[in-house]
């Protein structure tokens, strides 16, 4: 194969995998009654507790508008309580609620299984290996998106360094 060909087929690959992965998602979450942007946030809330409504925006990477009209909803069906800020009284902290924490549980109990049956179709002895490599395709896009667009994303990848799917700043590059 022409060198040339091997950026084109990356971007195939990809645009194929997250097209895939988009459709699997929204399957999943609706069996949970939200969406995917409401299912993104009860992510965010139960991984981090409870957060500025500003934090919660820049971590999502959504608008404000978007942020307040989601957890409306969210609101409205009792899976997020919203409150004064303690530190800050002109900001507003939203948590879950109970059943927001188990419909977090749920979907993500959802999204494992999911994950589990895609590894299941890779033969045992590749699996590490795909993860692996998944891990470096990430920080390399990470290292090629602070190349053009130094900071941009960061927000965005906030909790991937535990996974080891998105080296720290400090380590990007680095071998395992």
């Amino acid at each position: 194969m022409k060198p040339a060909a091997e950026p084109a087929r990356l971007r195939a690959a990809i645009r194929g995998l997250v097209r895939r992965f988009a459709i699997a998602e929204r399957a999943d979450v609706a069996c949970c009654g939200v969406t995917v942007a409401q299912a993104a946030a009860l992510e965010a809330l139960g991984a981090e507790g409870p957060l500025r409504m500003g934090d919660l925006g820049r971590r999502l990477g959504i608008a404000p508008s978007t942020l307040t009209r989601n957890l409306g909803r969210l609101e409205a069906s009792g899976l997020v309580e919203r409150g004064t800020d303690a530190e800050d009284a002109r900001s507003s902290r939203v948590r879950l609620s109970a059943a927001g924490k188990r419909a977090a549980r749920a979907v993500e109990a959802q999204e494992e299984e999911f994950a589990g049956q895609v590894l299941a179709r890779i033969p045992a002895a590749r699996r590490a290996v795909v993860v692996e490599s998944l891990g470096e395709l990430l920080a390399a896009v990470r290292t090629a998106t602070e190349e053009c667009c130094p900071g941009a994303f960061d927000h965005l990848m906030e909790g991937f360094e535990e996974c080891g799917c998105g080296p720290e700043p400090a380590r990007r590059g680095a071998r395992r």
